[in-house]
């Protein structure tokens, strides 16, 4: 018998995976902290014998380096991966004995596509493939997206997509389990793709990248891209070198004092409550990042790459768990923090700063006035998708930091899909003295309030003309 655990990471969309028997188990993908992997294998009463990676990962730092080294594992990589470490290097067909006494073994696919050296893996139970490990090469519906690695060899990976596609089909058997880590919310994924558990044989009768001829899909795949997080240009090579270990000691707590010099210097200090909160009351000149939403996408996508980021947290585990998912995308060690409330964090005389809430009801009883500004902070692809409201701008909020100016003088009401990202825009305008309204509503309800909401013209397969 053979198990595999799911290790879930939500803020980033992505998914590691355990699989083993009674005495050994691999790891795959495991992501930066990995005491997750290891309490995982002890729940098992399993050694970690073997860790893989399916490429050189450009979402997130990996832990697979020093999950091999705290454990003794053997440490696969792809074999054209270039790396400045020690791993065993993997090829097309090599296969490794997982778990002997239980007949499992994983053998290796060359899967390129999402990057050129992809590699899927294949876990057989005597011989027989059960399950496979695609990472990126296939997902729920979709493919991992091909413009990861360098401009000019997109359309080549994203026919190498397919062919890798069809090549999983080709050879695994239809009950074979797909275990992708790219999908569920990560911006790694070409398109959106869903969740739930799925199968060669479903995916046969339901992904693009299976149901469509070549042409058709790699223009609709080019079509789809999006624009692609920051800090992805600085994950593909701290994975190269090789992560540091993980450090998750608390940071140094700062009084009001030093947070007030923190901003006074240009550094960026985070507030992590949620939304209502922090529109409320808050330290003025700092931004909104809702510990609760996609903090490590998007603080490490606005923050200059670098850039010395203090927390400001409501309670030491808000704190605690925003540091374990700020270090896997590789911002290591906040400047500093504090915990409590707006009134601990200011200055004796000081009165917090807060700004307005609002639904598209309320706007579309001031859409048409004269000092009003509409700001559209989604990305392009969900506006195209699903129209936008008449006159509105349209600045995707990973952009807005450095296009402030470019923001219409007058009253600015904010909105993007259903309110988080909004407010990541609404405290940014703020923090720059605009006078600014948070549309905190599903994008739903902008055509119900009685705003005119218009629709991008749609090509013959279904993307933007």
């Amino acid at each position: 018998m053979f198990f595999v655990d799911t290790l879930e990471t939500a803020g980033l969309g992505n998914r590691s995976y355990l699989a083993g028997g009674a005495r050994t188990a691999v790891a795959v993908d495991p992501p930066r902290d990995i005491d997750r992997v290891i309490a995982a294998a002890a729940r098992r009463g399993v050694r970690i014998s073997h860790v893989v990676e399916t490429h050189l990962h450009n979402d997130y730092v990996t832990g697979g380096l020093e999950l091999a080294r705290v454990t003794g594992a053997a440490y696969l990589v792809p074999a054209g991966a270039r790396v400045a470490f020690d791993r065993v290097p993997v090829r097309d067909g090599d296969h490794v004995d997982v778990d002997p006494a239980a007949g499992l073994g994983l053998r290796a696919l060359a899967t390129p596509g999402h990057t050129p050296h992809h590699t899927a893996y294949v876990l057989e139970e005597d011989g027989t493939a059960v399950a496979v490990f695609t990472r990126g090469s296939l997902l729920v519906g979709t493919v991992g997206r091909p413009d990861l690695v360098e401009p000019r060899l997109t359309e080549r990976l994203a026919r190498a997509q397919h062919a890798s596609a069809h090549r999983l089909a080709a050879e695994l058997p239809d009950a074979t389990a797909v275990l992708p880590t790219h999908g569920f919310g990560s911006f790694c994924s070409s398109s959106r793709s869903a969740g739930g558990d799925t199968t060669i044989g479903r995916e046969k009768a339901s992904n693009e990248a299976l149901t469509r001829d070549v042409d058709t899909f790699v223009a609709d795949l080019l079509a789809a891209l999006d624009d692609i997080p920051a800090y992805y240009a600085h994950m593909g090579p701290a994975n190269a070198a090789g992560p540091a270990p993980i450090d998750l000691t608390p940071p140094a707590l700062a009084d009001a004092e030093e947070i007030a010099r923190r901003l006074a210097a240009g550094e960026w200090v985070v507030d992590l409550r949620h939304r209502v909160a922090f529109a409320d009351g808050h330290v003025a000149g700092s931004v909104n990042f809702e510990a609760d939403g996609q903090l490590a996408t998007y603080l490490a996508w606005l923050v200059p790459w670098g850039r010395p980021v203090t927390l400001l947290a409501e309670t030491a585990d808000q704190l605690a768990d925003a540091q374990r998912e700020l270090a896997r995308v590789g911002i290591d060690r906040p400047a500093a923090a504090a915990t409590g409330r707006p009134a601990d964090w200011l200055r004796d005389g000081e009165r917090p700063a807060s700004f307005r809430r609002a639904t598209f009801a309320d706007l579309a009883l001031r859409h048409r006035a004269e000092d009003v500004v509409v700001l559209d902070v989604r990305r392009a692809a969900e506006r195209a998708a699903d129209g936008y409201v008449e006159g509105s701008v349209h600045l995707p909020v990973h952009t807005l930091h450095h296009r402030l100016r470019e923001v219409p003088d007058g009253e600015v009401w904010v909105h993007c899909a259903g309110g988080m990202r909004a407010a990541i825009a609404a405290s940014l305008l703020d923090a720059a003295g605009r006078t600014v309204v948070a549309v905190d509503d599903g994008f739903a309800a902008a055509e119900r309030a009685g705003l005119t909401v218009l629709k991008a013209d749609r090509g013959p397969s279904g993307t933007p003309a």
